[in-house]
């Protein structure tokens, strides 16, 4: 037996507890993190066992070549979208937050679509917004309105509309569920008071529940953004992320395993890394006035 000191067993048990997960974060964040880096700034197919340094040539591809950084324009309709998403989802959780029957049915499924694999959300979808045999146009048929019968993953004009819908339907439920969780925190007391000074449902909404709430609100705006600029499954299950529909993350992935182009993609990641990074200080910084 080692005749170890109190102080000295400490220290031991504390390195070892924090040696084995301190080695998983280097293997599996740092030193990928740190080889991305390097990788963006080289030619490297992801095949051969050598590359050449070619400093930022792949970063002026990206911002010079508009088939690249013009994709992010397609991201905005995913924005668009999280913020009606949000929206209806605190509409919904104000709703079902009061006495009304089968609000625990409601919730269930409206909550439902989220628990749903991506996987099959897209292909469900894809059925439903099929041009021939789609729900939807079917559905537009049997109510008189064939004439709005579209080809909504087909139409350029319409296509990324329609997959930030997808997005809308499959999130909506959970931006609701973190909504109903605060508003039920709410003191009952502040609606009571409201209510014998005699405000209406629209005072009481604005000067109680949003500040009450405005914490929730700016997570789930965090949410949204980076959520909006790192989209991925619905746009390359649905429609392959065909050009007009494919994201920034859909087209990173393409460069990467389709054209064999990894320093190019490892840029692109850096880049996606950073602006990402920026949107969230922005939003911290100015527009939630950088409150903790």
């Amino acid at each position: 037996m080692l005749n170890l000191t109190y102080k000295t067993q400490r220290v031991i048990i504390l390195l070892s507890f924090l040696t084995i997960p301190l080695i998983l974060l280097a293997t599996f964040t740092f030193y990928p993190a740190l080889r991305l880096v390097q990788l963006s700034f080289t030619d490297w197919d992801g095949v051969g066992k050598s590359f050449k340094w070619i400093g930022f040539a792949n970063y002026k591809e990206i911002f010079s070549n508009s088939e690249i950084f013009g994709v992010f324009s397609h991201n905005l309709y995913y924005f668009v979208g999280g913020i009606i998403q949000n929206i209806l989802a605190l509409y919904f959780a104000i709703i079902l937050n009061s006495k009304i029957k089968g609000r625990n049915m409601f919730r269930v499924f409206l909550f439902l679509p989220y628990i749903l694999n991506s996987v099959a959300t897209a292909y469900m979808f894809q059925f439903i917004f099929n041009t021939d045999h789609g729900t939807l146009n079917t559905l537009l048929d049997a109510v008189g309105l064939g004439a709005y019968k579209q080809s909504w993953l087909g139409n350029q004009s319409l296509v990324n509309i329609s997959l930030a819908s997808v997005s809308l339907w499959k999130f909506m439920g959970f931006n609701m569920v973190i909504y109903l969780g605060v508003l039920q925190s709410i003191p009952g007391d502040l609606y009571e008071a409201a209510k014998i000074d005699g405000a209406n449902a629209f005072k009481t909404l604005i000067y109680i529940t949003l500040p009450n709430i405005r914490k929730i609100i700016e997570l789930n705006m965090l949410l949204t953004v980076s959520g909006a600029l790192e989209v991925f499954d619905i746009p390359y299950i649905i429609t392959g992320a065909a050009p007009g529909s494919d994201t920034f993350v859909t087209k990173v992935n393409d460069v990467a395993f389709k054209f064999n182009n990894i320093g190019l993609a490892s840029a692109m990641a850096i880049v996606l890394l950073i602006i990402v990074t920026v949107v969230i200080t922005i939003q911290r910084k100015f527009i939630l006035r950088g409150e903790d």
